[in-house]
């Protein structure tokens, strides 16, 4: 399993999110290729990046902090964040990511997520599935739909999509741990690879993933806990590994 430290981009900072919520914010640091830069220097092999301000939008905001992200560090970097139209997917593409995440236009029946699946293949494409008491968010996590998480995910396994994310929003930034329950259920649903995200906050959290022994549960994603120094990458890398 592989870690991916987390970064969010807001208002031009790296920051993170209590419960997806906008307003409980914490700001750790003021320049996110700083920030992606010290990941690397770190032995990060993977980077996960938000553009929170594309989220709020429904439109990317942050591709030019990204594409320099890409060009000075090297890292492997999957890119999220308003992409709600195959328009924004060509562009977020164009910075050089190596996987693109589409979330509320998954769900939005436009047909959308299908041809970016058809030009982009299935291993460049991921979907972000983002629950809340079970229930799909979409929206950058301002609107809460009808729609069950494990529901979700089976009909995007119809639909082609191999590559998932699944976020907790209620444990997101909590660092209380993550629901293995859920955690293995959705990786039982999916015909792919599965990234964990929402709660992590100590190695032990982290072994217990690594603990179910699931092969479709490929890595997780921590971000406060390692801008707080719950614990370092390295301790995460190795907890994975157990």
């Amino acid at each position: 399993m592989i870690v991916y430290p987390a970064l969010d981009i807001l208002d031009g900072k790296v920051v993170r999110l209590a419960q997806g919520d906008f307003d409980r914010r914490t700001i750790y640091a003021s320049a996110p290729l700083e920030a992606a830069r010290a990941w690397a220097e770190r032995g990060a092999e993977r980077l996960h990046i938000v553009d929170l301000d594309g989220a709020r939008r429904g439109d990317p905001v942050n591709l030019e902090s990204v594409a320099s992200i890409v060009a000075e560090t090297g890292l492997w970097v999957q890119l999220g964040g308003g992409l709600r139209s195959l328009e924004a997917v060509e562009r977020a593409a164009a910075t050089g990511v190596e996987r693109v995440i589409i979330g509320t236009a998954a769900f939005d029946g436009s047909g959308m997520l299908e041809r970016a699946l058809e030009r982009y293949g299935s291993e460049r494409i991921a979907v972000s599935v983002d629950a809340h008491g079970g229930l799909v968010v979409k929206q950058g996590w301002l609107e809460i739909s009808a729609l069950p998480s494990a529901a979700a995910v089976a009909e995007l396994v119809s639909r082609g999509v191999r590559q998932f994310i699944y976020t907790d929003v209620e444990r997101d930034g909590m660092l209380e741990g993550p629901n293995l329950e859920v955690v293995a259920q959705i990786a039982n649903a999916i015909n792919g690879e599965l990234l964990y995200a929402g709660g992590i906050g100590s190695v032990d959290h982290l072994r217990a993933l690594a603990g179910l022994g699931h092969p479709r549960l490929a890595g997780v994603i921590v971000g406060k806990a390692l801008y707080e120094e719950q614990f370092t990458l390295s301790e995460a890398r190795s907890a994975l590994c157990t």
